[in-house]
């Protein structure tokens, strides 16, 4: 899992780093500093998750769920966040980053989706993470 973590965040930190260099060519470049902040820093958080891994005490199973949970996360905050700064979505749940952009409503319904379902994701995944640290 260790590994996992480990290609899994410096793919997403890639990707980061690569997003950067789209800002100014997208609609909300300000949403585009989300994306690439956001999977920059996401990318860096699976990486000190597999360095924590040995000292997490959990199943196979809830292992392979926190991860899956996590990782989900992650990518998931950088696509979201690309789609709405292309498309100028994100006004109902990130309003500061879209800066008065509006997109049709299925744009706008599938960003605001891919927030919800991020951060449900990241919290019970971390709070698995978190019970998995004091197990053994």
């Amino acid at each position: 899992m260790q590994t996992v973590l480990f290609v899994l965040g410096l793919v997403l930190f890639l990707i980061g780093l690569l997003t950067g260099f789209a800002v100014p060519a997208l609609k909300n470049p300000r949403m585009a500093l989300s994306s690439h902040l956001e999977a920059v820093i996401n990318g860096m958080f699976l990486v000190i998750l597999g360095l924590l891994w040995p000292h997490i005490h959990l199943s196979r199973a809830w292992g392979v769920t926190a991860v899956a949970l996590i990782v989900y996360a992650g990518y998931a905050n950088w696509l979201a966040s690309l789609l709405a700064a292309a498309w100028g979505a994100g006004r109902r749940l990130a309003p500061i980053a879209a800066a008065g952009h509006e997109a049709p409503a299925a744009k706008e319904g599938l960003v605001s989706l891919l927030l919800i379902s991020l951060a449900l994701a990241i919290v019970f995944g971390v709070g698995i993470v978190i019970v998995g640290l004091f197990g053994r």
